[in-house]
């Protein structure tokens, strides 16, 4: 992440409102998890990102860090359903919706963390697709 830039080059700590849309980007697909089973998990960090993207340095970087890492977790877990349909996959479909699922909430909420305290943190498993 590039921080903010005050003249003559010193690092500018966030603001207390990037911190909140930052950590409301990592948090989101835990709410939206406990709310929709997590089919909509990618949709907090995206409109994170459609919004602040260009306004908040720390925001923007926090919600694509966890949009990409929430799409990998996505695909896991529709793998996992497949699977479970199948019935002969049953056990392998539980491993792929319980594994994902508890890794996404602690990379979530140590992404939480990090950003309470102003710093970007980037996730293990992701997919690069927002910037």
């Amino acid at each position: 992440m590039t921080q903010q830039q005050l003249p003559g080059g010193t690092p500018a700590s966030p603001r207390g409102d990037e911190r909140i849309l930052a950590i409301f980007a990592h948090l989101s697909p835990i709410i939206a998890s406990l709310v929709t089973a997590g089919w909509l998990s990618l949709v907090g960090p995206l409109i994170v990102w459609l919004i602040w993207k260009n306004s908040s340095p720390l925001a923007r970087t926090a919600s694509a860090t966890s949009f990409n890492f929430n799409i990998t977790i996505w695909v896991a877990q529709v793998l996992g359903w497949i699977m479970i349909i199948s019935i002969i996959l049953l056990p392998i479909g539980l491993v792929f919706l319980f594994v994902p699922t508890v890794l996404q909430w602690v990379f979530s909420i140590i992404g939480a963390v990090k950003a309470a305290s102003g710093t970007a943190y980037k996730y293990p498993f992701q997919v690069p697709l927002l910037r």
